[in-house]
């Protein structure tokens, strides 16, 4: 028998369409302009939204081409705008695994183990994330400035030091694991030990299968705060052949000389990892952020 909805009901459903409607056009609207920005012919960020003439020199500029200037000249880039992209997925990478790494081993020390002052550590580690790390900015270029002086592998202008201060802020991910950690029966552990399992082939052979979801989410939360991340990355990258892309991006903007289409070509392109591994981990992220721990 067929289900008859009131004319109440319809309307409603219609509204809620129509909201959806809007809100996608909201936020598809700012990426639409990046976009036709990015090929319009010079560099002005005001125009038509739908470009009269499709100019591709922003995107032959990024990725390292020759293009013809204004005047006929061949135009050759002066900005490793690729290199900056390669330095943004090398650190985001590293510091996504560095962090995956030390977030997973404490947040199950945290949720299995009782020793003095876990309560505290705890609180420590919520309270750690209610300061950003731009507050801190003065205290990390003097750390590594002086960390630099003793071991210049991880001092000022290295790849080394931007991931060692991304993986310090690993509080959240602590927290957001540990909470998944208590979701998992301990029996499961348990009846390993009774198998003949030692502590760590529990861990990583039991646990940690069972939390792939939510290391997938952790991993790409700790990937694109680190490949979008500017602050602490413009004060400890200075070189033009260290910066990432986000900082790089800001030399397109000059005081009296704004290169809008370069920068949102950039822009664009500074997307493009985080699609992929977003598209990569899909599967996993969808099963992290819905799921429980236990199936069945």
């Amino acid at each position: 028998m067929p289900i008859v909805q009131s004319r109440h009901q319809r309307w409603r459903k219609l509204a809620a369409h129509a909201f959806l409607l809007l809100l996608c056009a909201a936020v598809l609207f700012p990426f639409l302009v990046v976009i036709s920005v990015s090929l319009r012919p010079g560099n002005f960020a005001s125009g038509s939204l739908i470009p009269s003439t499709i100019s591709l020199e922003h995107w032959r500029y990024v990725l390292g081409f020759e293009y013809m200037g204004p005047n006929g000249e061949m135009i050759k880039p002066d900005l490793p705008v690729l290199l900056w992209l390669w330095n943004s997925i090398k650190v985001a990478t590293i510091s996504g695994a560095v962090t995956l790494l030390l977030s997973t081993t404490a947040a199950y020390a945290l949720a299995r183990l009782r020793f003095r002052g876990r309560k505290a550590l705890l609180t420590g580690l919520m309270l750690m994330q209610m300061f950003p790390a731009v507050l801190a900015l003065v205290a990390i270029y003097a750390i590594f400035d002086r960390l630099g002086s003793a071991f210049p592998v991880i001092g000022l202008n290295t790849h080394a030091s931007l991931v060692l201060a991304y993986s310090g802020g690993i509080a959240m991910h602590v927290w957001t694991l540990k909470g998944y950690y208590d979701t998992l029966p301990v029996e499961v552990e348990e009846a390993a030990r009774v198998d003949g399992a030692t502590p760590w082939q529990t861990f990583y052979r039991v646990l940690l299968p069972m939390a792939l979801p939510i290391l997938a989410v952790v991993f790409l939360l700790a990937f694109i705060g680190a490949i979008i991340e500017y602050p602490v990355a413009s004060v400890l990258l200075s070189q033009q052949d260290q910066l990432t892309l986000a900082v790089g991006a800001k030399l397109f903007v000059h005081e009296h000389n704004f290169h809008w289409g370069d920068f949102a070509a950039a822009a664009i392109l500074s997307g493009l990892p985080i699609t992929a591994v977003f598209l990569l981990a899909q599967r996993w992220l969808i099963a992290g952020l819905a799921a429980g721990g236990v199936k069945g």
